[in-house]
């Protein structure tokens, strides 16, 4: 794919009255007081963590959203795929170029990610290069992580989301990020909780709100981290520690016991979630880093992901593993 330069510009008009009407923006409120962020929101984007090679720029001008839109390999791939799954069987040949899904089974979303009227080539907002800033040390941890949980050893050796452990990609986060399909979330919120269910893989995010909210001790780190969570003004601010031990190093954003990462919720618009988040480990990041995206009102609600009922994928790469092994013994 060409290079897409995407050059700075000044807001136009229209994205100008977007931001004014947005910081004049009055949420809906519960019965607490608070805004409401009950209800289903999805972040399915063409937009992801990082920003890839070809874009130079965070925000892609508004002349240039629909060239960029149309080229991108997602789009390219459900426009080429889905006339050969709707028009006839398929024979195997799309699996040869890598794909254990052809495009009518994958729903990632097919349009950029806009945040506060922006469209986005990253999340990523801090470092502009909208890159995560690994130090050195945080690499050679990432490395040892991937040699300890890889392999066919046994089920171990495999990734979480693989083994349905957890949502695969981050999807139950934190941070939250948009995946390859599966991208519904439901909020449910009390005057002292909100509970963050995700679709994939039926993760659930139980985070206590309130001034009195502590961290678990160190020792009892859990899947998806200890969060807590507290209202300034109108923003629900969520911080995470200590997350489980296999989930830690594989992470999206990876952290270390000195590590946290700081979420905030605030309603954006009737349709949107700004949600915001920054990364700060001094073991694996040379500078905190900071990302945005929106959640945006979704009529879909969450299907139930069996993950795997029906599914022998994991029995059946063990299972390949032992009869090679055997066979090493016997040669």
């Amino acid at each position: 794919m060409r290079s897409i330069q995407l050059i700075a510009s000044t807001l136009t008009v229209t994205l100008a009255g977007t931001a004014f009407a947005a910081e004049q923006y009055q949420p809906p409120r519960n019965e607490f007081g608070r805004p409401d962020l009950n209800g289903y929101w999805t972040n399915a984007s063409l937009t992801n963590l990082q920003r890839a090679s070809n874009y130079d720029q965070l925000v892609i001008p508004p002349d240039q959203v629909a060239e960029v839109t149309a080229s991108h390999p997602q789009n390219v791939r459900q426009a080429t795929d889905d006339g050969l799954v709707q028009g006839e069987l398929l024979d195997g040949s799309d699996l040869g170029r890598g794909r254990g899904y052809n495009a009518f089974w994958v729903d990632p979303g097919s349009e950029y990610g806009i945040v506060k009227g922006e469209h986005r080539t990253s999340w990523i907002v801090e470092p502009t290069n909208g890159r995560i800033p690994f130090t050195e040390e945080g690499q050679q941890l990432r490395r040892q992580a991937r040699a300890q949980f890889s392999g066919n050893d046994g089920p171990e050796g495999r990734s979480l989301g693989e083994r349905c452990v957890i949502g695969f990609g981050s999807t139950g986060g934190p941070p939250m990020l948009n995946v390859l399909y599966n991208n519904v979330y439901q909020f449910v919120q009390t005057e002292d909780y909100l509970t963050i269910i995700v679709e994939m893989a039926h993760d659930a995010r139980i985070i206590p709100i309130g001034i009195g909210s502590e961290h678990r001790p160190a020792e009892l780190a859990q899947w998806l981290g200890d969060s807590i969570g507290w209202w300034d003004g109108d923003t629900l601010v969520v911080e995470t520690r200590n997350m489980h031990p296999q989930q830690a190093p594989s992470n999206a954003a990876p952290l270390s016991a000195e590590g946290k990462i700081v979420e905030k919720f605030s309603r954006y618009s009737d349709d949107q979630i700004l949600y915001e988040f920054e990364v700060d480990d001094p073991v694996y990041y040379s500078s905190p880093w900071r990302g945005e995206m929106s959640f945006n009102t979704s009529a879909e609600r969450q299907y139930e992901y069996a993950c795997h009922e029906g599914n022998y994928g994991l029995e059946g790469i063990l299972a390949g593993a032992r009869r090679l092994e055997v066979q090493g013994e016997a040669e």
